[in-house]
Formats: C-alpha cells, structure tokens, sequence
C-alpha cells in the first residue's frame, strides 16, 4: 500500500504501515484507504523515472511510486466513524481524485479531501482520467483571471490560446475556457489526427502545427485569427514556444506555464550523455522575461506546479468541488482514453512520450 508524502506524519513515502486488528484497518482520521482499480500516466511520471521532478526528489527521492490519479473503492475509513462514513465516504464508495505521488499502486492511503464520490454516469476508468488534469486546468484558468467568473472585472479580449490542446491538461482547458465564456479558444496540435478531438470539445479554431512550414509561418496565422494578441496563452511546451507565446499575449495578458514539454527528451526510456548536453543548451535558450518591460507592454507571466500544493488544501478541495459540479451537470466531459494493463506500463510510458497520444493513457491494475 502506498501513500503520498503530505502524510509523512502517519508513514514514511512511499510506503504506508497501517496497523491491522481484527482484519480492520486502524485507518488515520480524515484518510482511507481506497483498493485503486485504475490510475493515469502524466508525463511527470516519465521526469519522475528520469529523475528531474523537483518535488519527487525533495519530498519522496528513492525509492518513489509514481502516480497522481486513482479511482476504486473504498476499502477502509477513518477513525471516529461508528457507521463507517468520513465526511461523506462509506466503506465500498466508488471515488477519484489525486494523490502525491504513489497513485501507481492497487491499495493507497488518501486524505478524504483529496477525493470525490465518482459521479452516476462516469465510469471508474473515465474517472482515473480526469483529477490531475483538470485541477491543473482549473487553476491556470485561476490564474489567467477568468475562474472564478467575474462579470463586472473582465476584460474586454477574452481569446484563448491553448497549446498541445488534444493532451489531458489542452482537453480540459478548451471546455473550462468554453464554459467560462472565453472566445474564441484557439487549440494547437501536432498532427492533423488530432484536430477532429479538439473541434469535437468545443474548440473555435484549431492549428495543426505539422502543417506548416515553419513556426514562423504558424504564428502569422495565430495573427490573422487573432490580430489583437490573446488574454491567456497556457503553455507546457516549454523553450520552443515560451517567447513566442508572450509576444502574442495582448496588453494585460497573461502567459500561464505548467510543463516544460520540449527542453525534454521524447521517446528514450534512459537519458544518455548526449541527451544531458542537449537539455543544458536547452535550458541555455530559455527566454528571459524583463521586469520593467513586462511592465510597459503590460502582460504577466505566471508559473505553477500542482504537485508543491500539499498545504493547499482547501483550494484544491474548492477546485475538486467545481469540476464534479460540472461533470455531473454534464458540461464536462472526460478525455479520450487509451487503456493499458499493469504489466504493460512500459509501453504505456512509451505511448505518451512519442507524442502521438490523444487525451489521457489509463492503466488498469487489475483489482476487482
């Protein structure tokens, strides 16, 4: 049984001890402990392999259980409950959510605020999909100023920009910034495969960027879509799009990052010298975003990273509360799926880092 490392102060990550009695499980107040059918892959797993996920390594380190989203029952409640029911949850519960690492597991040790009863429609396997990504998307929309809605403080330009929209996080952004009312929401994507995904989510206008000869030439048709710049731009790509994207950010924009997709490898199970070479002059490249100039064109660059959210607990719960509201309203819907069994994780890992991947990769542990 695994657990995640904000609850260092029950067990030492990325194991959990629980004590047994009677065939009960002593279960921590304010925990359960959930038998996880499902769980997805994110592309932090593949940097947590590589060792170069900040938080795995200042938190966890070796060894680590990888992993943020679970979905399964609940197996085991917490103390204080003489009707086996914490804040809600009962013994047998189908839920989901998130975990701090450890998720790659068929028994974990979870907070109960860090979970949500799955919703009537949406099965177990749909629901391991969702938590990481949408929370990741709710927030860069938090920070991009439009969520929560706000009618009297917004802005007049209300375009989106939304990078690698077919991924989990892009799929999610364009139906949040739909249902927040921004337009138009432009999506890029790497294959022409792709673009039917995105237009089926909501998208206004979709870009296949291996249509186009250069970038350059893709950003001049971002102009022509666009002419006045964008109010948010959310990037995970990294050093091959970051300066771009702010220069097309209009005044008062903001440029939301959450990855760093292309200063990484794709496709290599182990990083080999060279590889480490290329990262460093990577990073070399990096954009340089200067105070006093961001303060004339008026725009702002905002960065995160949900996994340092251990102390948040009441905003993710907030953010957890929306999107169950809007799944079970039936305003969003859960990513394109490809399922992978346990033993095949490899080729799970494989799959999202060839970059052909559309929506989010579930693996399925087997547990009844």
């Amino acid at each position: 049984m695994t657990v995640g490392y904000n609850l260092r102060n029950v067990s030492l990550p990325p194991f959990a001890v629980v004590p047994y009695s009677n065939d009960n499980a002593a279960v921590p107040s304010g925990c359960l402990i959930v038998r996880n059918q499902y769980f997805s892959v994110n592309y932090a797993d593949c940097t947590i392999r590589w060792g170069l996920y900040e938080s795995a390594k200042q938190y966890v380190g070796y060894p680590i259980v990888p992993g943020f989203d679970v979905a399964g029952i609940v197996e085991s409640v917490g103390e204080n409950s003489n009707d086996e029911t914490v804040i809600g949850f009962r013994k047998g519960d189908r839920v989901f959510g998130c975990t701090l690492f450890g998720a790659y597991s068929d028994r974990i040790l979870i907070p109960t605020l860090q979970l949500r009863k799955i919703p009537d429609g949406i099965s177990t396997r749909e629901a391991a999909a969702i938590p990481a990504v949408s929370l990741t998307a709710l927030y860069a929309l938090f920070l991009a100023g439009v969520y929560p809605v706000e009618p009297k403080l917004q802005y007049s330009n209300r375009s989106a920009l939304i990078h690698s929209a077919a991924g989990g996080v892009g799929s999610m952004l364009v139906q949040m910034a739909k249902l927040l009312g921004m337009s138009p929401v432009v999506g890029i994507v790497g294959s022409s495969t792709k673009i039917a995904a995105v237009k089926e989510l909501g998208c206004d206008v979709v870009m296949d960027r291996s249509a186009y000869g250069n970038d350059a030439t893709m950003w001049n048709a971002l102009e022509e879509a666009v002419p006045n710049g964008f109010a948010a731009i959310f990037d995970a790509n990294g050093v091959s799009t970051l300066q771009k994207s702010y220069e097309h950010l209009s005044p008062t924009g903001r440029l939301v990052i959450y990855g760093f997709h292309s200063n990484l490898p794709l496709g290599r199970d182990m990083l080999s010298p060279l590889e480490w070479i290329r990262m460093a002059f990577r990073q070399s490249c990096m954009p340089r975003f200067d105070p006093m100039q961001m303060t004339v064109s008026n725009k702002s660059v905002l960065a995160f990273n949900l996994s340092f959210f251990a102390e948040e607990k009441q905003l993710v719960s907030s953010l957890l509360d929306q999107i169950v509201q809007w799944l079970m309203a039936g305003q969003l819907r859960c990513p394109t799926i490809t399922e992978i069994s346990m033993d095949n994780i490899a080729s799970a890992h494989d799959y999202l880092q060839s970059g052909k991947s559309i929506g989010k990769i579930v693996v399925r542990t087997g547990v009844d």
